[in-house]
């Protein structure tokens, strides 16, 4: 999951198993800002981005950005409308976009929502105008990610950063596991969470364009489902 569960997920999990689920960290991403390759901008703040994105956003005075000279664009820019591109209802990266960075609050009528990450990536590299959010694994060579700030200095989504924090839309990625507390883990699902923290399965995650989990938070994990003998 592309997001920690839900209160209400957890409770409707609990109700039907008795327990509640087992989530174990299995990578790191940064939730990037796209542009079109030929924008200037800079940087953007995570107040812009929710007046860029939110219907009624609460800073600003309430004030909504709506074209690119609002940011800061000049000339050919400046009065160009922002062309708004997100993920649907449905994907985890919509809802951890409308959590953290519009404080909750509904997006704008007129954006665009697309099924898949690749899609919104590819719809702003097709527009000049456009902004969208997608996972840093999902850039190419038609968008740039935007540098965030969330107070005076600006950061790039590079693997430092997104362990640090300082890069404001870093998140974890979840597996999620059917594990009574009082119990071991079943052969099964133990075999596979070993695997995806080996080597080898953070290999494939970062082919998938993700940020490898750390050795501390592989051998925490792997304590903490009473792994660790067995992995090494």
């Amino acid at each position: 999951m592309s997001r920690q569960m839900s209160p209400d997920e957890i409770g409707a999990f609990e109700v039907k198993y008795g327990y509640k689920p087992t989530a174990v960290l299995v990578a790191i991403d940064a939730l990037a800002i796209y542009v079109h390759r030929d924008n200037p901008l800079k940087c953007v703040s995570m107040e812009q981005i929710e007046r860029i994105f939110a219907a009624d956003p609460k800073s600003g005075g309430g004030k909504s950005i709506l074209t690119w000279g609002e940011l800061g664009l000049a000339g050919e820019w400046a009065a160009k409308p922002i062309t708004l591109q997100s993920r649907n209802v449905l994907s985890g990266t919509y809802k951890y976009f409308k959590q953290h960075a519009l404080g909750g609050g509904d997006f704008k009528d007129n954006i665009k929502m697309q099924v898949g990450s690749e899609t919104v990536v590819s719809e702003v590299a097709n527009d000049k105008y456009a902004m969208g959010y997608s996972g840093i694994g999902y850039k190419t060579a038609g968008v740039r990610a935007v540098p965030l700030s969330s107070g005076k200095s600006c950061y790039d989504a590079t693997f430092d950063n997104t362990y640090s924090k300082k890069y404001p839309l870093a998140r974890g990625l979840y597996i999620y596991v059917l594990k009574d507390p009082k119990k071991p883990i079943d052969t099964l699902s133990g075999e596979f969470v070993t695997y995806v923290l080996s080597k080898d399965g953070q290999t494939q995650a970062k082919k998938g364009g993700y940020y490898p989990i750390t050795r501390n938070i592989r051998e925490h994990e792997l304590t903490r489902l009473g792994l660790l003998a067995s992995a090494n």
